[in-house]
């Protein structure tokens, strides 16, 4: 696994920029960057199983929320890889690695700082995607904040 930084300043309360993340209808946009119709199945809660699928090839990843405070931090840890939308299980390229999502707002402006393992092989997609999900989403957030 390769560990990835990106960060983007949003000019949008911290509220905002969650909801912009983790609200269904803007995740799907932003995270459509990452992976061509991908959605959240569960609910963001501290503790829960959520997995993130690929309407298109069915693909995912199956995590579990280990630590959230709304509208500052979400962590998760990759519990295993799925296929056929999430009911088997395939190879473990993703298990074991984490993501998180750390917000930070002063005077209404907020940091989004996204960490994220991925495996070596995919390094320079995400190095590529990541940033421009990070756009899409201080686009969505600006334009809700208006």
């Amino acid at each position: 696994m390769k560990s990835l930084q990106y960060s983007i300043v949003i000019n949008a309360p911290k509220e905002k920029v969650w909801k912009t993340l983790w609200d269904d209808e803007t995740f799907r946009i932003w995270a459509n960057i990452i992976d061509e119709g991908t959605y959240i199945k569960g609910e963001l809660q501290e503790g829960n199983e959520v997995q993130f699928i690929s309407s298109v090839n069915g693909y995912g990843v199956t995590d579990y929320i280990d630590k959230l405070i709304p509208n500052q931090f979400i962590s998760f840890k990759h519990a295993a890889d799925t296929k056929e939308t999430g009911k088997r299980g395939r190879e473990k390229e993703w298990t074991g690695g984490t993501e998180s999502y750390t917000l930070m707002e002063e005077d209404g402006v907020t940091r989004l700082i996204l960490n994220t393992d991925v495996p070596e092989i995919h390094r320079d997609t995400f190095n590529e995607r990541l940033p421009e999900a990070l756009k899409q989403i201080k686009i969505l957030a600006e334009k809700h904040s208006e």
